[in-house]
């Protein structure tokens, strides 16, 4: 497919998709006065909560599988989002009465903590392990198993309402954002992505390896550590304002490859559009069954997964 075939489609999609869902609202029978409330309160932060969460667990996924060398790296996969998981999940069952009113600030920083100590503890253990990118996939494989047993633990000392919201926060939910939270992890977002769009260009001389990324002037080892940040920074709001998603980091940059190429100063922005594109398109499946809200990593990974297999076999067919 064309190049900009591909971005006036993904750009096209997304303005359908923002629309559809504003337009479920505006075009219901509810007082205008009530419509501007829901608006306000509940439909600008949900399409704000599916572009940002969107766009930064696709692009977070690129990166990642670009400065590990491995087209299996995904926040998910490689631990990220296991670690602020954990923190967020502890956050929501540990926190006292009195401390509820902060949770909107206490969960972004938590997520972000637990996401900067497991990339720390698998980067340090990668080291360990003489630095391979397989070293940085088993390590956040075998932080992921340990934190998901801890949260198994965690289910059995939950009471009825806090494993309600324990379930919907790990299986991803759009609409637990309030504005609190998206002026504390929207900020934290944003930072990451710019980091990583402004490195694009380092990104693509780590393709040809790393002597001659560095004998053209990258310092791999500073790129690595920084990218793990950005990446751990992107997620771990991410998950403070959606919860666990899986697939979108594994999905989105391995479909565009195909589609435009694997130049990243092109392929990180359009997997920020088609991420939050995704998400929106999510965000409006809810929208119209409105008899339940719908587990976002339920249908990530319905849609991902037959996606994903066509992927790999186009890939391995040329």
């Amino acid at each position: 497919m064309n190049p900009k075939a591909t971005v006036t489609a993904v750009a096209s999609l997304f303005v359908v998709a923002l629309v559809s869902v504003l337009a479920v609202v505006a075009f219901s029978d509810s007082p205008n006065a009530l419509k501007l409330h829901i608006l306000y309160q509940l439909q600008l932060p949900l399409v704000l909560t599916a572009t940002l969460v969107g766009a930064a667990l696709s692009v977070s996924g690129a990166t990642l599988q670009v400065v590990l060398r491995n087209p299996l790296a995904d926040p998910g996969i490689v631990g990220i989002t296991s670690g602020a998981s954990l923190v967020a999940a502890l956050l929501l069952l540990i926190t006292p009465h009195w401390a509820q009113a902060y949770l909107h600030y206490l969960l972004p920083l938590g997520c972000f903590i637990g996401a900067l100590a497991t990339t720390f503890t698998i980067y340090k253990l990668a080291r360990k392990l003489l630095g391979s990118s397989t070293a940085v996939i088993l390590s956040g494989i075998a932080i992921s198993t340990l934190s998901g047993a801890i949260i198994a633990w965690l289910y059995l000392f939950s009471d009825a309402n806090s494993l309600r919201n324990l379930t919907f926060w790990l299986m991803g939910s759009l609409y637990q954002t309030s504005w609190p939270i998206l002026l504390v992890g929207g900020p934290l977002i944003i930072t990451a992505l710019w980091y990583q769009f402004a490195s694009a260009g380092s990104y693509n001389r780590l393709y040809a390896g790393d002597a001659a990324a560095t004998s053209s002037g990258v310092d791999v080892h500073q790129l690595t550590e920084r990218s793990l940040v950005a990446c751990a920074i992107a997620v771990g709001a991410a998950v403070s304002m959606a919860g666990s998603i899986a697939f979108v980091g594994l999905l989105i940059p391995h479909i565009l490859r195909l589609l435009i190429g694997h130049n990243n100063k092109f392929l990180l922005p359009l997997c920020a559009l088609a991420g939050a594109t995704l998400l929106l398109l999510v965000a409006l499946c809810s929208e119209l069954t409105r008899a339940i809200t719908l587990p976002v990593s339920m249908i990530t990974a319905t849609l991902g997964g037959p996606l994903l297999i066509w992927a790999l076999l186009k890939g391995q067919l040329r």
